[in-house]
């Protein structure tokens, strides 16, 4: 199918990608300059912070793109009419599918997070002693993903995988390529815990490969962490008028 797309069109599966969020597009935007392509809700945030630059090539982005930034329509069709790979079970889905496939892919889920409702991770409310074994475990569960500071001011967390604490995003990052790269254990990512959005209950199975996937960069760095989504949003749209060429 990828052979059928490359002679159908000019398109390759990477420019169904956005590079700011490294998934496939969720109502794909293009400058005007330099047309990049991103999801809409990346290049607003992106907007918010760098100004007047694309995020890709840091080109020149008008007023006009920063407030409403120009739907990619044409690759949207495409998307509609031609299938990839599965980054993770190769099964083939429709580009405009994709996302949605994720939430149901068993291989995905593994390897990027899942919620904890599976099975095997469960305490039967039915078996005996369920209610002591309950508290135990969320004790345990709570207490390494709790977030402390360090003396410069970042957020430090614990190693869910050998319980060494004091960690910034970037030491943990560097720690757990270095002393944990084959070890697959279901855990909590502490650094998701600690984000507004963060779900206790969220387990990702290949750690590891989870940092390394959405943990190469702070947050904090792109968006207002104490702000919702849709604040976020509507601040962008505003600021973006404020802004002057």
């Amino acid at each position: 199918m990828a052979e059928d797309l490359s002679a159908a069109t000019s398109y390759t599966e990477d420019d169904f990608y956005c590079p700011v969020c490294q998934d496939v597009l969720k109502t794909p935007v293009r400058t005007a300059a330099c047309q990049h392509v991103f999801c809409r809700k990346c290049f607003l945030t992106a907007m918010r912070e760098s100004g007047i630059h694309c995020p890709l090539c840091r080109g020149n982005v008008t007023r006009r793109e920063r407030a409403c930034p120009e739907r990619a329509l044409d690759l949207e069709n495409v998307m509609r009419k031609f299938s990839g790979s599965c980054r993770c079970c190769a099964k083939q889905i429709k580009f405009y599918r994709m996302r949605h496939h994720y939430k149901s892919c068993k291989k995905y889920q593994d390897e990027y997070g899942v919620s904890s409702i599976i099975p095997n991770f469960q305490i039967s409310q039915d078996s005996v002693g369920s209610s002591n074994r309950s508290e135990t475990s969320t004790s345990d569960n709570t207490e390494p993903y709790q977030e402390n500071t360090s003396s410069s001011g970042h957020p430090t967390f614990k190693c869910p995988l050998c319980q060494e604490s004091n960690f910034t995003r970037q030491r943990l990052l560097d720690h757990c390529n270095s002393s944990h790269l084959f070890q697959i254990v279901p855990v909590t990512c502490p650094i998701c815990v600690s984000l507004p959005w963060g779900d206790p209950s969220q387990i990702t199975r290949n750690f590891v490969s989870h940092l390394n996937q959405r943990h190469r960069f702070d947050y904090g760095e792109f968006v207002n962490l104490q702000l919702d989504e849709e604040t976020q949003y509507q601040t962008a749209v505003e600021e973006s008028f404020q802004v002057n060429i």
